[in-house]
């Protein structure tokens, strides 16, 4: 093994922050060896959609992790593994709470044996501070299966994520876990001589995605889980999901409400908000190279159909509203009430691109009957506003 060789493998194996419990992880490893089909989705931001990689649907973290994984324990072609990829840019798992059902899971027509969870440096948003990824983070530990679920912390050009607030999860539940954080933070400051891999030149292709060369450390840190879990001797007991939440576990059970489901889920009126939005955020799914629109069935203001309310009444403890950021001058903001009373003004313009934005418009600790309310702001009635869907707990 070579000098070079050898530094690129400690470099990797920096990334390990947490072997966990590996029952769950070792069991997909064995499912794969057998020949039985084996699932791995990947939940996160634009990383995991694949930003920075060229092309990006092969050249990303997530296809090349897959692949890998296929390499190391698939016999013959390794058909009998499966990608589910539901990366989406500029979002937090505040959205991937409400995503989750329908993007990894097609509402529960598959089941991953393994989820890697990749929200460290999206989670900025994240009015919950944490709620919102430890409930995504259960959601997917309490499938009926029992899938291994992994936590991945990306890491921006200036060094930074919330590594320090999302691990005390993995540390909760014994989940394993991988940090390009740890694995190349440290020798982005070392000199070659000193044992440099890779500069942040080589490895950034912008302030926050990495290259094709990036995106390949990311796999390979993954891999280097998949290596140690595979050679480990299996714990005995399964980790425990039934205790007190490490930060909040309230959104565990959100579901998503469109236009689709929502006249039998809710009572809708929707005034004005009579159109469907076909300009919408677009992201590459799984393996595919076509971009998915994001949120297809949902209700668009148009000046034309007049200034009548948006108006839902449904029996729930908690909601979330996501609505679509544009940077289009045509997208006006729009009040949202409930119950009467004004919560708050959404502005499609705080980020000024076309991506989907997720807000909390109550979190109860009962089930109540409440009226939701949405309409054009002031003097905004000509502009158009696009509610993208709901994210409910009944």
């Amino acid at each position: 093994m070579s000098t070079q060789e050898s530094a690129y493998r400690r470099m990797i194996a920096k990334s390990l922050l947490s072997q966990g419990n590996n029952q769950r992880l070792k069991r997909a490893i064995e499912k794969a060896k057998r020949g039985e089909q084996v699932t791995i989705a990947y939940i996160g931001g634009s990383i995991t959609q694949g930003a920075g990689a060229e092309p990006l649907p092969t050249n990303c973290y997530a296809y090349r992790s897959y692949q890998l994984f296929k390499r190391m324990f698939a016999p013959a072609d390794g058909s009998s593994i499966h990608l589910v990829k539901a990366g989406l840019g500029g979002t937090p798992s505040e959205l991937g709470v409400v995503r989750y059902d329908r993007d990894v899971t097609g509402d529960g027509a598959v089941k991953p044996d393994i989820v890697v969870v990749e929200f460290a440096v999206n989670d900025a948003d994240d009015e919950t501070e944490g709620n919102c990824y430890e409930s995504l983070v259960l959601k997917a530990l309490g499938a009926d299966n029992k899938p291994a679920v992994i936590l991945l912390f990306s890491v921006f050009e200036n060094d930074w994520n919330l590594q320090d607030r999302l691990a005390p999860v993995g540390w909760h539940y014994q989940l394993p876990m991988v940090s390009i954080k740890d694995a190349v933070v440290e020798q982005f400051q070392w000199t070659r001589e000193q044992g440099n891999i890779v500069s942040k030149e080589e490895f950034f292709a912008d302030m926050y995605h990495p290259t094709n060369r990036g995106h390949e450390i990311m796999a390979d840190c993954l891999g280097r889980l998949f290596d140690v879990t595979d050679r480990a001797v299996s714990d005995e007991e399964d980790i425990s999901i039934h205790k007190p939440p490490a930060i909040g576990n309230d959104f565990i059970d959100i579901r998503l409400l469109d236009r689709l489901n929502g006249p039998s889920i809710a009572r809708i009126n929707e005034g004005s908000f009579r159109e469907t939005d076909a300009e919408l955020q677009l992201a590459e799914m799984d393996d595919h190279s076509l971009g998915t629109p994001q949120f297809p069935n949902n209700w668009m203001h148009t000046a034309e159909a007049g200034d009548a309310p948006f108006r839902m009444t449904l029996r729930s403890k908690r909601l979330i509203l996501v609505y679509k950021d544009s940077g289009d001058a045509e997208f006006g903001s729009a009040n949202i009430g409930v119950d009467g009373k004004m919560v708050r003004v959404a502005d499609p313009h705080q980020v000024n691109w076309t991506h989907c934005h997720a807000v909390i418009l109550y979190n109860e600790r009962e089930s109540a009957e409440h009226t939701v309310e949405i309409t054009m702001a002031d003097g905004q009635q000509n502009k158009r506003f696009t509610i993208l869907g709901f994210g409910y707990s009944p």
